[in-house]
């Protein structure tokens, strides 16, 4: 019989694990899951993962993460091994930088979840964020229990995203997604309209400050702002966050402190601004006091 899991077994480069192949799979349930490191949508997946992969480990339960690179600096090893220890990512690992895995699923999305049952077939998936129930309810189904679902707090970068008051979509800064960006200044800008300011390269997947100071400002409503960072080579680029021309303060992200600054240490997602109060309009710039920063992407929650 043909398994789902047949392409596994051409691929040559695994973290956290011996390469996995169809045959050594054969017997267990497994969830195949496509991803990429700095991907919100993933982030926001992982806790449930991660749980089930720890959950049902002894049930005959395997997870193989599909790593298949969205940008670049994604098709770098050393950054998805090192992306993976700082977020914990301790199931199985498989790199698809070719894409090949991807397009033997018929894949098109991050993050997008297939379950094969013990005799290689695809039972059940799911594309996006959300239906952690129904997943999880599959998942029991194919291993053939009854009990508990997890109990997942996500929190941090992984906390799901307020999508009642979500105004604003994920935007891409590279020309090669053709996102239009406005020519006004920073408060001039109107919801989900954003500008550069200095003197910049725009590339396929980024913009880079040729100079600094350079700026980037977005008209956004929601509660958290997100930006993919690459620094610049062989260095750190420091930064400065404004919210409506003023510090942050109390709605600072993660990645910024009270009075704004931040610096890009290291190519991923940074979580810039998650706002405490009532949501509504407001203008987010960043300014970049070192040149070589490679912007990429806005996600918002």
């Amino acid at each position: 019989m043909n398994s789902a899991l047949a392409p596994l077994d051409r691929a040559a480069v695994w973290l956290n694990s011996e390469p996995l192949t169809a045959d050594a799979l054969r017997g267990k349930v497994v969830a195949v899951e496509f991803w990429t490191y700095s991907c919100i949508n993933w982030l926001r997946t992982l806790p449930y993962v991660r749980a089930w992969a720890e959950k049902y480990a002894d049930r005959g339960f395997v997870v193989v993460g599909v790593h298949a690179p969205e940008f670049g600096f994604e098709h770098d090893l050393d950054n998805v091994r090192h992306a993976s220890g700082q977020l914990d990512v301790s199931y199985p690992i498989v790199i698809d930088n070719e894409f090949a895995i991807w397009r033997a699923f018929g894949n098109h999305y991050w993050p997008a979840l297939y379950l094969v049952d013990r005799d290689g077939r695809i039972r059940f998936q799911h594309f996006g964020e959300e239906a952690y129930e129904e997943s999880e309810r599959a998942i029991q189904q194919l291993l053939d229990v009854d009990e508990e679902l997890v109990d997942v707090d996500a929190g941090g970068v992984a906390a799901a995203a307020d999508w009642p008051n979500l105004k604003s979509p994920e935007t891409y800064v590279g020309a090669g997604r053709g996102e239009p960006r406005a020519g006004a200044r920073a408060d001039e800008l109107e919801l989900n309209e954003w500008a550069l300011t200095g003197q910049w390269s725009v590339g396929e997947e980024a913009a880079v400050p040729d100079t600094a100071p350079g700026s980037v400002a977005y008209r956004f409503e929601g509660r958290d702002l997100n930006l993919v960072l690459t620094p610049p080579p062989g260095g750190t680029a420091r930064f400065t966050v404004t919210l409506d021309g003023e510090p942050p303060g109390d709605d600072h992200g993660l990645d910024a402190d009270a009075a704004g600054e931040g610096a890009v240490t290291e190519p991923r997602m940074y979580q810039l601004v998650r706002n405490h109060g009532p949501t509504r309009e407001r203008t987010f710039e960043i300014t970049f006091l070192d040149a070589g920063v490679g912007v990429y992407v806005f996600t918002f929650g």
